[in-house]
């Protein structure tokens, strides 16, 4: 990863309302499921995406928005109970925290916000620790896939109901890592910095 590559000011967590922000959602669904772990062949669209809601994470620079590099869909099942599925984070910014937190919190918050009673998803087993610190409790084991998942479902009563969710929330951006060996030349720049402005 290059040194400034996550660095981004913040991210804009929020139901996607723009072309350009499902497509990139798509994208980066089709990298992580079926690029990387291979669930998939060639994409991993299904009869759910034709009603679902996509919700996105943005980093943005400034404010401006530079990419989608997060994404899950929620839907409604039946009258009252959602799902949530498809949860990705994109790979340069899986070591930012809360990115992929943020989004089951809108997923879930916003779901709540339509009367949702019930929010349920198959979660692969190995972000299971994840949902249960979020709140999440595992009902029973089962295989989708040919991977193992745990069929989760979230406590509402940790979730806020959330009334406007085109419009979401901001996280704030992490600053990069700086690798030990460049700290001493970076503090000489910004020393030389901070002397022209004196």
């Amino acid at each position: 990863m290059s040194l400034f590559q996550c660095g981004y000011s913040d991210f804009t967590v929020k139901w996607a309302t723009l072309e350009w922000e499902k497509g990139q959602a798509l994208a980066l669904r089709r990298q992580v499921f079926c690029i990387e772990q291979g669930l998939f062949a060639q994409h991993d669209l299904d009869a759910v995406d034709a009603h679902a809601r996509c919700l996105v994470a943005i980093a943005n620079h400034g404010g401006w928005p530079e990419k989608v590099v997060g994404t899950v869909r929620i839907h409604r099942h039946e009258e009252n109970i959602w799902w949530g599925s498809r949860l990705a984070v994109s790979p340069d910014c899986r070591q930012r925290a809360g990115i992929g937190a943020a989004l089951i919190r809108l997923a879930v918050g916003s779901a709540h916000g339509l009367g949702c009673t019930q929010f349920f998803a198959q979660v692969q087993k190995q972000n299971e620790a994840l949902f249960n610190r979020l709140n999440w409790r595992s009902h029973h084991a089962l295989t989708v896939r040919n991977r193992p998942h745990v069929m989760m479902e979230a406590d509402l009563s940790q979730y806020p109901p959330l009334l406007q969710p085109e419009s979401g929330f901001v996280l704030k951006g992490a600053l990069p890592e700086v690798p030990e060996d460049m700290a001493p030349c970076l503090l000489h720049l910004l020393s030389e910095s901070d002397a022209r402005h004196v």
